[in-house]
């Protein structure tokens, strides 16, 4: 019976896509024609959760697509209108399988944020902890499946159609996401990436950066109750004061931490936006949100490692055979002329960021962005293809980068003895 439900689900939101696809089309003929990727990105808002992520995905893969489309997407909102409070606690009553009140002391009707596939409630147990409980919405699943089952079908019948496309493989692209998706989707998954990077923690004797405490005995694949923090977004300097006495170490406890993570847990965090970064009321960094992570084989890291290196000090060679270690070919990559190309890009950066202006936050972001397209797309044009992994490890360097310039403008990152960038 369930098959057959899922499959009438599956057909009625096939049926939404085309409509919404449709209207689109409908606009645009009568005029209403922004331009190509700000209309696939309004697009994909209308379309809701699959789409939402998708296009966060887009967003963070300048190794996949053009860079107006991943400038464009960065502007994705994953803001969703927030589901009643008795539809989340007939979900956990559900997932619980016994009445409420023998778990949780109170749960705050108002919810702390809603997205695409999940809204956090803040609550407490009867035992005095205080929680927050992150509650997939209802259906996100199905339509996660439907949607990703149209979309590996549209991308191979396009493939099928122009051949050029393959060597981007978007079929394969959108297994990546079906993989990326479906595991933010368990939660028992994410609460188990929780207690890894905590034993990480505490294998490294790090008493400077936390993770939430899961409650197991009221967690499930669909629902998530973990230890809240209380606490401020690291990038909120005002309030950072009241809580730690040096910003510029916490930044440091932060960037050591992740840094470390990369050669000693299984995972490293894969989205260090200042949402999920804060700073709490003890001083501590607290890391949460763990649904999107990134694994990177010992060999890649060192390649990467090498990459970072060679980016320091400007050595356009190390630049090229770092990437050309990291990239995926199937022709013989020249490494002096990729290096000679890099050399050319640092030449017309050095002419477009004067010495004498003040570096603005927001432009400091924006440049490291495109250096960051502009490198990818000099690679690919030697016949270099990038991992996403690359592209998702260097996003995580260009937030903090970022963060370096609000919290810690005065600090050399290359420099600066207190940080373990490469150890």
């Amino acid at each position: 019976m369930s098959t057959v439900t899922n499959g009438i689900k599956g057909a009625f939101r096939i049926g939404q896509t085309v409509s919404v696809l449709g209207r689109t089309g409908i606009n645009w003929l009568r005029g209403d024609r922004p331009p190509t990727p700000r209309l696939l990105r309004q697009t994909f808002e209308s379309l809701g959760a699959t789409y939402i992520k998708l296009g966060q995905f887009i967003a963070s893969s300048p190794t996949f697509f053009p860079k107006e489309y991943v400038e464009e997407f960065q502007y994705c909102l994953d803001k969703t209108p927030n589901l009643p409070f008795g539809v989340i606690k007939k979900i956990i009553r559900e997932e619980l399988g016994r009445p409420l009140e023998e778990v949780y002391a109170d749960i705050d009707p108002v919810a702390l944020a809603s997205a695409s596939i999940a809204q956090v409630h803040a609550a407490r147990l009867v035992s005095g902890e205080e929680v927050v409980i992150k509650v997939q919405k209802p259906g996100v699943e199905n339509i996660l499946l439907t949607d990703l089952n149209f979309l590996y079908l549209s991308a191979r019948i396009l493939e099928t159609l122009a051949p050029k496309l393959s060597w981007t493989s978007m079929s394969g692209i959108v297994e990546e996401i079906q993989r990326t998706m479906m595991e933010e989707c368990d939660f028992i998954k994410e609460a188990n990436n929780l207690k890894v990077f905590r034993d990480f923690l505490h294998d490294t004797h790090n008493e400077d950066a936390a993770v939430p405490r899961v409650f197991e005995h009221c967690s499930t694949r669909r629902i998530l109750t973990m230890e809240r923090f209380h606490g401020v977004s690291l990038t909120d300097l005002e309030s950072i004061r009241g809580y730690a006495r040096d910003p510029e170490r916490t930044l440091i406890t932060a960037m050591n931490t992740w840094f470390a993570s990369l050669t000693q847990c299984e995972f490293f965090h894969a989205d260090v936006h200042a949402g999920n970064l804060m700073v709490l009321k003890d001083g501590r960094v607290g890391f949460i949100d763990f649904g999107i992570v990134g694994r990177i084989k010992p060999d890649t890291w060192q390649a990467v490692s090498d990459f970072i290196s060679a980016v320091m000090v400007g050595n356009f060679e190390g630049m090229a055979d770092a990437m050309i270690r990291i990239g995926i070919t199937r022709q013989t990559v020249r490494a002096e002329d990729l290096a000679g190309d890099l050399r050319r890009l640092y030449q017309q950066m050095d002419k477009m960021v004067p010495d004498e202006v003040p570096y603005e936050a927001e432009q400091a972001e924006d440049d490291v962005n495109h250096i960051l397209m502009d490198m990818v797309k000099i690679g690919e044009s030697h016949g270099l293809h990038f991992p996403r992994e690359f592209a998702l490890l260097l996003k995580q360097f260009l937030y903090f980068d970022r963060y370096v310039h609000i919290l810690a403008p005065e600090m050399d990152v290359f420099m600066d003895e207190r940080l373990n960038m490469l150890h």
